[in-house]
């Protein structure tokens, strides 16, 4: 019998994503979507890639959780932070599972939150029930949760990147220098003058330096892994592409190692992890390595002139950054392997 997915927030690129990956899985069926703009519409009609496919032939309603709980075994809230924690909530206590794919379960310290998010956290005894869901990390946790908080895009590409060699004890935890970059999907699906066609591509540029929402994620994650706070200068940038992350991550090593010595750390902390894909030393990710899967592609380099090691990191920020990483989350949940339906090639060329 097909586990019952319900999807609040159907309009944006998340949603989109969570849409065409759900049409594909083996076990899971998206039957409720909600929109309060769209209510009453097919989803196929919204979206024509959906005709003749799973899903798109659901209706479009009003969310209200009650409805959704009783309907749905697992529930994706694809909104905006400060509309989910309600949300999320509700249907929590009303008895079924959710992902959320905002920031609104991810911090632990609703200071930190009110802080960066410039919004008051109004459940925050629901907090402690959330797992930060990293399955490489926390996929033993989820698997008992029934609230994921799912990652953001920079900090799954950040943490992942990173954790083999704070979790190893290879760098100084006080120079940790986040060089990031995003397609144009990460900025959300609103019309925006910055974001339009003309004034994306051809260019490049940098966008909330030493500010980014995503900074208090990044460091609570790695502090975690490294057993202290943490504090990295993250500095995100615009690509003119539609999807995928590239970060380049400086960091500078606590004692003379080999470019031999990092790599075979890399490769002995990942080999259990199929999704993280360590790459042979001299090769470099690219974005279209990753495009529409679940991947993280990394790459270690020594400095040894510097005394630096350059990790880079690329995945794609709508599925391994957002949506399939929160099927994931679900398949935990509902007691499936986490891969199902989500082994996907990259998308090329």
């Amino acid at each position: 019998m097909l586990l019952r997915a319900g999807l609040v927030g159907v309009t944006g690129y998340t949603g989109m994503e969570l849409a065409r990956i759900l049409a594909g899985h083996p076990a899971m069926r998206l039957t409720a979507a909600t929109s309060r703009q769209e209510a009453g519409r097919r989803l196929d009609d919204i979206y024509p890639f959906l005709r003749g496919l799973p899903g798109g032939d659901v209706v479009l309603s009003e969310p209200e959780p009650e409805t959704l709980a009783a309907a749905c075994d697992v529930v994706f809230l694809a909104v905006p932070h400060g509309v989910a924690m309600e949300m999320g909530a509700a249907l929590y206590d009303a008895g079924t599972r959710v992902v959320d794919l905002s920031a609104d379960f991810r911090l632990r310290d609703t200071d930190v939150f009110e802080t960066w998010y410039h919004t008051v956290h109004t459940r925050p005894e629901h907090l402690a029930r959330a797992v930060y869901g990293l399955p490489e990390l926390y996929g033993d946790a989820v698997r008992q949760t029934r609230l994921a908080a799912n990652p953001g895009c920079y900090p799954t590409a950040s943490i992942l990147g990173l954790y083999a060699a704070l979790r190893n004890d290879l760098i100084h935890t006080d120079d940790i220098v986040i060089d990031a970059k995003s397609g144009s999907t990460g900025a959300g699906r609103k019309a925006a003058t910055n974001m339009l066609y003309c004034e994306v591509a051809d260019s490049f540029r940098p966008y909330n330096l030493g500010k980014h929402r995503h900074t208090p994620e990044i460091e609570q994650e790695l502090s975690r892994v490294a057993g202290e706070k943490i504090a990295v200068s993250f500095n995100p940038h615009l690509l003119p592409v539609n999807r995928g992350i590239l970060a380049t991550i400086y960091t500078r090593l606590k004692k003379p190692l080999t470019q031999d010595e990092v790599q075979s750390v890399y490769e002995q902390t990942w080999a259990g992890a199929p999704w993280v894909r360590v790459l042979p030393a001299g090769q470099l990710p690219e974005t279209r390595s990753v495009r529409g899967t679940m991947f993280c592609d990394m790459a270690v380099t020594v400095d040894g002139r510097t005394g630096r090691l350059i990790i880079s990191s690329a995945i794609d920020n709508l599925c391994r950054g957002a949506s399939g990483q929160a099927v994931a989350n679900a398949n935990l949940m509902c007691g499936l392997p986490v891969s199902e339906g989500l082994e996907f090639a990259p998308l090329v060329p």
